[in-house]
Formats: structure tokens, C-alpha cells, sequence
């Protein structure tokens, strides 16, 4: 079992980005349970520590914002595509909640994420030679969802799977209420 922070998306949302993941061969198409925008992944975590990095999400103090997901992109090159994404439009207040996750994982000994934090929602992971991409993003793109609020984010687990990993929120947290 992984654990991460994540902010899980509405029902609304999940189902607008259903009619995206299709169309493309080789990609193996998240579900609607697997839906969701990591804020820091952790990893397979002893009890102790998991509990520690649990305690401080909880400690955070952040307001509540609105997000909304626009473009289509991918990780990789246009060469070797390794993931599918639905971007999320620029909002300062998911930078500070991010910086906020990132911090609380470095004071429990977690070392610093490797990786810029980029926001988005994967769509579909790809192995071997990837796919055109042209004619699905002439299809798709673009790509803008209804905005939505964002009250809390999750400690959440995945269990991998053969048929796919199974997603599941172990704590929630809320946000403040803006000013």
C-alpha cells in the first residue's frame, strides 16, 4: 500500500473527464474511483511514520480555494508519452497547500520531492511505443471544466492490482473557509 496526498475531485468533474479516457491504444484508462490531484506521494510507510506524516497534514492551516482543470498534456516526450493529463489552471492557494504537504513530509524525514509539482489529473498511463496523439488532442482539446471548491484534501492509499491500482481515503482534512 502507497500513501499520498491528494485533493479527490467532485463527482461533476470525475464525470466530465470520463469522455477523455478513450480513443488512444497501448493506454491504460484510470477510472472514475481512481480520479484525483496528488499533492506530495509518500510512499510505502512504516505505521509509526505514516501516523507522524498523518498528525501534521492535520496540523495544516490553509484556506479553501476553487479550481479549474483546462488542457490536455503529457509526461514523456512526443516519442515516449508515459502518462495522459488533464492540467489544472494556475491558483496560488494549490501552490501554498502543496508547499504546505511538502514541508510536513520534510519534518518527518521524508526527503524533498524530486520532481517540480505540476499539477494534474492522469488520465492514462502508457507502456511500450506511444500513441499519435494528434488526432485525439484535435478531438479534445480544448479542454476546460467547470470550476469547483476545494474544502479539503486526503491522506490517501493505492494498492496495486493487475487490473489496476484501487484507490482509497484513509483521512480527510479539511480547509478553512476563505475570509
Amino acid at each position: 500500500m502507497h500513501l499520498f496526498a491528494a485533493v479527490d475531485l467532485p463527482v461533476s468533474i470525475r464525470e466530465r473527464l470520463l469522455p477523455l479516457c478513450s480513443g488512444l491504444p497501448g493506454a491504460r484508462w484510470v477510472t472514475a474511483d481512481q480520479m484525483h490531484l496528488t499533492l506530495r506521494f509518500f510512499g510505502t510507510l512504516d505505521g509509526a511514520l505514516a501516523r507522524d506524516i498523518a498528525d501534521a497534514l492535520a496540523a495544516i492551516r490553509a484556506p479553501a480555494f476553487r479550481l479549474q482543470l483546462e488542457r490536455i498534456g503529457h509526461f514523456g516526450t512526443d516519442r515516449r508519452v508515459r502518462v495522459l493529463w488533464a492540467g489544472v489552471r494556475p491558483e496560488p492557494l494549490l501552490d501554498h497547500l502543496q508547499a504546505k504537504v511538502e514541508t510536513a513530509a520534510r519534518r518527518n524525514g521524508l526527503p524533498l520531492e524530486s520532481r517540480r509539482f505540476q499539477p494534474h489529473v492522469t488520465l492514462a498511463r502508457f507502456r511500450g511505443p506511444s500513441p499519435d496523439l494528434s488526432g485525439y488532442l484535435a478531438n479534445f482539446e480544448p479542454f476546460r471544466s467547470d470550476e469547483f471548491d476545494v474544502r479539503e484534501f486526503a491522506m490517501m492509499s493505492s494498492t496495486p492490482r493487475p487490473a489496476g491500482a484501487i484507490y482509497r481515503i484513509e483521512e480527510r482534512y479539511p480547509l478553512a473557509e476563505p475570509a
